[in-house]
């Protein structure tokens, strides 16, 4: 049952990059577009993440109760020392979800609009970017539990050079899939070619904040390079979201559209795999030598079956619900 729940965490993690991923980066490439074509992308990006904006952080809660109930040390450890981030990811999530719903359902149009617009465009960038740091602390051996004083142990143990170029590639994936999502829900050919420029200026964005991870962990002495590519897996994950990044290259060129979600997905997943396989199950990796891991710090196993079996039950109620909402706005469109 421990590789179902397992299974899970890891599903509802990717879902949440990919769902989620775009939905901040709607905001985050509407933010750095020129003001002559920011409404027009606003229509555009209102259009692709309005499937699934409200149901987006059911992914993040999903994993946070996994955590919380089958991984209890686990949870502890990242809400102790990086309370800070996990914090301000949150404060962002509501403040960008408040801000959404009134910039675009509030009865009265006045100039808390241009207050509205602009809170949700920072709390769309600052919030992946915490969600980044929070994924390099974990694996950058920055948490240390042995630290004496407050900077080592609540600050430094997330805010280092690698944690930054994390969250910038993390801020640069999400306006990626924005802007790849988004590209089926243009209306004619201008939109569709501002799009298709949108997404070859994220698509060098997030090549350039790729390297900047590996030259910073580098500097870091965080082994990236050799977990990535020391064993076929990861020469293989890497291998299939290039060619992948080079199949949406062609369906942009050909206009043919169909696949390009999905191809952008896939490559979010592959991404994942190429980060994270060499280290698994191992979750966090401690600045004393020691580490948190998926099979040696789980709840017992009466805990971890009935977690199981919850969220096998859970998701025959969740998973069709959720397809109904797709399918009715993607009704609604036509």
């Amino acid at each position: 049952m421990i590789y179902i729940v397992i299974g899970f965490l890891w599903l509802s993690i990717c879902l949440y990059i990919i769902l989620g991923g775009a939905d901040f980066g709607a905001g985050i490439v509407e933010l750095f577009t020129h003001k002559k074509a920011r409404h027009k992308t606003k229509e555009i990006m209102y259009e692709s993440i309005a499937p699934v904006w409200e149901a987006n952080h059911m992914w993040l809660i999903i994993a946070i109760v996994i955590l919380f109930v089958g991984f209890p040390e686990i949870y502890t450890t990242m809400s102790t020392y990086l309370h800070i981030p996990l914090v301000l990811m949150l404060v962002g999530i509501i403040a960008r979800g408040t801000a959404f719903t009134f910039r675009h359902y509030d009865a009265v149009k006045d100039n808390m609009q241009v207050l509205y617009t602009q809170v949700f465009y920072y709390a769309s960038l600052l919030t992946p970017f915490f969600l980044g740091l929070i994924a390099a602390a974990t694996v950058s051996h920055s948490i240390n539990p042995d630290a004496i004083g407050f900077l080592d142990l609540y600050i430094f143990s997330w805010l280092n050079w690698f944690g930054v170029s994390v969250g910038l590639f993390t801020v640069s994936l999400c306006a990626y899939l924005a802007s790849i999502f988004s590209l089926r829900e243009t209306r004619d050919k201008a939109d569709l070619t501002l799009m298709i420029r949108k997404s070859q200026q994220t698509m060098i964005f997030v090549v350039i904040t790729g390297i900047l991870v590996f030259v910073t962990a580098y500097i870091s002495d965080i082994p990236l390079l050799m977990w990535v590519f020391s064993k076929p897996l990861g020469i293989m994950a890497i291998v299939f979201a290039t060619i992948a990044l080079l199949l949406i290259l062609r369906a942009m060129n050909q206009r043919k559209l169909l696949p390009v979600r999905a191809l952008a997905g896939f490559q979010m997943v592959m991404i994942l795999v190429a980060a994270t396989y060499q280290h698994n199950p191992d979750i966090i990796l401690l600045g004393n030598g020691q580490h948190l891991s998926l099979l040696e710090h789980m709840a017992p196993e009466k805990t971890i079956a009935a977690l199981g079996w919850a969220l096998m039950l859970g998701s025959l109620f969740i998973l069709p619900f959720l397809f109904y909402l797709m399918a009715s706005f993607s009704r609604q469109r036509k």
